[in-house]
């Protein structure tokens, strides 16, 4: 059932930001189309690090998350940013 309200374009431009388990180093920024990284601690104490910028399209979407997978590093969670 489509939603009426949400025209989700996959080929369009969305800010995602993408949370793994793990440190990744900011030098790493080009290997993730330049997304922000941020390596930090969660609320229990585990490395996490969180990919925050725009992904062009879906395929690219998927194309980071095969690179992620390809390090070795666990996916947290993906959010869609919403613009105003």
């Amino acid at each position: 059932m489509a939603d009426a309200e949400h025209n989700l374009n996959p080929d369009s431009p969305v800010i995602y930001q993408i949370t793994v388990q793990g440190f990744l180093d900011k030098s790493r920024a080009d290997w993730f189309d330049g997304m922000a990284i941020e390596p930090q601690v969660d609320a229990d104490g585990r490395s996490v690090t969180k990919l925050t910028g725009t992904v062009v399209d879906q395929a690219a979407l998927h194309g980071l998350l095969r690179r992620l997978y390809d390090l070795g590093l666990s996916l947290l969670s993906i959010k869609r940013i919403e613009l105003d």
